[in-house]
């Protein structure tokens, strides 16, 4: 079921200019956005749609032109702590193993870098907890280079949750895999997001991938890129991969692409997001 919580992310008429101030071209703009805790939204669009530099906002690596960004209800002005982020390259260290990997934003985020040293077994421990959830148990001494691309992104998905973030952003994580491996780390993401309720934003190009994740699809226009469309995802939870084969996912996945492909052709409609109903829930 969709979180009810209060809202956890809210951008309120947000754009970010590529110049100072206010001078265009923009990347975003007009971005309004409410997210409530603990749920699982995805941003889809077309290439260049500005849905990485979205991201960037979101964790206070780039403060908006004008608008205002609010998580958790506090003002962005700077990098986040409490969030936590993976990438479509896992970006592991190759000169540390993957528990030191793992360890390292306990390394340098407080208030877990002020006792790292004393609480280094603890912390440890902490980091097996999750790679043994992951399916990396025993491969703790082993260097990036040791392992398959997939199981270099489960080490960095742990990474991403190690200090236990409320909020986790992913930035097409699962794009540089093969379909086995991506279907695979679905179910990961899925089942530690199930027992954490963490909040979620995913953001993807595999529409398959967002219907079978998230509570909420968000559409973005072509650059400067603006959300245009929010489609609920009403099929019942938990999802098994099996759903992804039914009349019910194929036709939010073909209602979605319908929509992007409409926008290929006729760029960005400047009304304001446009809710989709929901399909009507599966037969249980």
């Amino acid at each position: 079921m969709p979180a009810t919580d209060p809202c956890f992310v809210d951008f309120r008429d947000v754009w970010l200019a590529y110049g100072q101030g206010l001078r265009g071209p923009f990347a975003v703009e007009a971005i309004d956005l409410q997210v409530p805790q603990g749920a699982f939204s995805a941003i889809v669009g077309p290439s260049g749609c500005g849905k990485s530099t979205f991201m960037k906002l979101a964790t206070g690596l780039q403060l908006p032109s004008r608008g205002r960004i609010l998580i958790d209800g506090r003002a962005v002005t700077g990098p986040l702590k409490i969030s936590g982020m993976a990438f479509q390259a896992p970006s592991l260290l190759p000169w540390r193993n993957i528990l030191d990997n793992v360890l390292l934003p306990l390394e340098i985020v407080e208030p877990y870098r002020s006792q790292f040293k004393q609480q280094r077994r603890a912390y440890a421990e902490r980091a097996r907890q999750l790679l043994h959830k992951v399916g990396l148990a025993g491969h703790e001494e082993r260097f990036p280079w040791q392992l398959s691309g997939g199981m270099q992104q489960r080490a960095s998905i742990c990474r991403a949750l190690i200090h236990e973030p409320r909020l986790l952003l992913l930035d097409e994580p699962f794009g540089a895999l093969d379909a086995f491996t991506r279907e695979e780390l679905w179910c990961i993401l899925r089942d530690l997001w199930s027992e954490q309720r963490f909040t979620v934003i995913l953001v993807t190009h595999d529409l398959r991938e967002s219907v079978f994740l998230a509570d909420t699809v968000y559409v973005m226009s072509p650059g400067p890129g603006r959300f245009v469309l929010r489609q609920q995802i009403a099929l019942p939870r938990p999802r098994e991969l099996e759903i992804t084969y039914t009349r019910e996912f194929s036709s939010i996945v073909h209602d979605l692409r319908g929509h992007i492909g409409a926008l290929r052709q006729t760029g960005a409609p400047m009304q304001p997001m446009q809710p989709v109903p929901p399909m009507p829930p599966m037969p249980q």
